[in-house]
């Protein structure tokens, strides 16, 4: 047994020419009489070790044959430059040691497989190629939304999941008994919370799951999806819009300078990545419904945009699209009307390019008492339900803006995917909790 250092596939560049050992699993492989190729895969990487049989031996080389899909090894030996190979290396094999061989074949190898049965396989499926690039961008992507906010001063606040309030609408919730509370819900945002954060700290973000009870299964939704949320005290509307465009324009760098080998992988086209820069380009409500009517839209002012009418708007323009100044009627209570237009309210959407839609909801809070207890009561709810929210408007109240953007949505525009559903390690659809 040679003296090998342990390395990851991803650092097998600074190693050429020098023994090393590699502990992983065999994601596939394929010989003939004298020579075994096997694709490596360690959870950093991806490399391809060959095995000659007279450099191993007639007992090692048969122990080799041996192996399934998915058997965990230690394989060691040299490690060599190869322009043909993705990773720039290969390994030239001295030896393999055996640390487990499955019982039976693995049970999505090789052919191909429909969506839903890779579902029910999801805890393995997670293990090919292409899952693998996805998750190594979702992780870039929360590592860099975070290193925005604290450059930018902001401090991350935890909101609970269980609130006896609703943040959005009541068609959408999980209801939940409370011990002798009665009623609570698995929250639908983090933000109401994070504007009581906001009065304390000015500038806050927070990042966690949320639940929207949705009866709908396209390939926008997602039942359980992670949010991440941001306020500011005394910013309005326009400072709102502004952040968002930084914002995004931060993160997508950040994904670009991280992740070329994922995106190639992902046989992402990056000329539509590198061309998002401030600033975005902005259409109001009515401007975006004007533009629907010339194009053959059967809509009515006053209706919310559903996944055709953002598809098609965010085809048109083919660029980060801020449409702003909703009906009140379409959005939250606690959303700040227009002063210039009380029938609308200082929001915007921010749409995706490339037909992916909405990614972020921002908008201006209500910050007068009186005119958000109004809100409430017109939008069908109980003043006592929101006390401690409305409190907030009786102590030092002041303008304040925030934002929520959907990582799951935002990670299906980033990697060019078609389903909402490889974004997420476990995802929870209307008709699937497994596993």
């Amino acid at each position: 047994m040679c003296n090998c250092t342990w390395v990851y596939i991803r650092d097998l560049l600074e190693y050429v020419d020098h023994k090393v050992e590699i502990r992983g699993w065999i994601r596939n492989k394929r010989s003939s009489g004298k020579l075994a190729f096997l694709q490596l895969r360690d959870g950093s990487g991806f490399v391809q070790g060959v095995v000659e049989k007279k450099h191993v031996g007639p007992d090692m080389y048969a122990l080799i044959q041996k192996l399934k899909i998915e058997s965990s090894v230690i394989v060691r030996g040299t490690v060599k430059s190869d322009e043909r190979s993705p990773s720039g290396v290969e390994l030239l094999v001295d030896e393999v040691n055996c640390i487990h061989v499955p019982e039976h074949d693995y049970p999505i190898a090789k052919k191909e497989h429909g969506v839903d049965f890779l579902m029910q396989y999801r805890h393995l499926w997670l293990r090919s190629q292409k899952q693998f690039h996805i998750m190594n961008i979702r992780h870039q992507l929360i590592r860099a939304m975070k290193e925005f906010y604290h450059q930018y001063g902001f401090k991350q606040m935890d909101n609970p999941i269980l609130t006896g309030s609703i943040g959005e609408t009541q068609d959408n919730l999980f209801e939940l008994d409370y011990y002798d509370y009665g009623t609570v819900y698995l929250c639908q945002t983090g933000q109401l919370y994070l504007e009581a954060a906001a009065m304390a700290h000015g500038r806050v973000f927070d990042f966690g799951p949320t639940f929207r009870a949705e009866k709908s299964s396209t390939r926008k939704h997602l039942i359980e999806f992670w949010m991440n949320d941001a306020e500011v005290a005394f910013y309005q509307h326009d400072d709102n819009m502004k952040l968002q465009e930084e914002f995004v324009t931060y993160f997508i760098q950040s994904i670009l300078d991280n992740c070329q080998a994922d995106l190639k992988a992902l046989e992402r086209d990056t000329a539509a990545l590198m061309k998002i820069t401030p600033p975005f380009k902005k259409i109001t409500y009515s401007e975006a419904v004007e533009l629907l009517l010339q194009n053959g839209f059967d809509f009515t002012w006053g209706k919310d945009f559903g996944a055709p009418e953002e598809t098609f708007l965010s085809q048109h323009f083919n660029e980060p699209l801020f449409v702003e100044k909703y009906p009140k009627d379409v959005k939250a209570f606690y959303m700040q009307p227009d002063p210039d237009n009380p029938a609308v309210v200082l929001c915007s959407d921010l749409l995706a390019p490339e037909g992916y839609g909405e990614i972020i909801g921002g908008s201006e809070r209500i910050w007068d008492r009186d005119l958000l207890i109004q809100r409430i009561k017109e939008s069908g709810l109980n003043p006592k339900d929101y006390q401690w929210y409305i409190e907030l408007r009786e102590y030092g109240s002041v303008p304040h803006s925030g934002y929520g953007i959907g990582l799951e949505r935002t990670l299906s525009w980033i990697c060019g995917l078609q389903h909402i559903r490889e974004t997420i390690p476990f995802p929870r659809t209307l008709y699937r909790v497994y596993p």
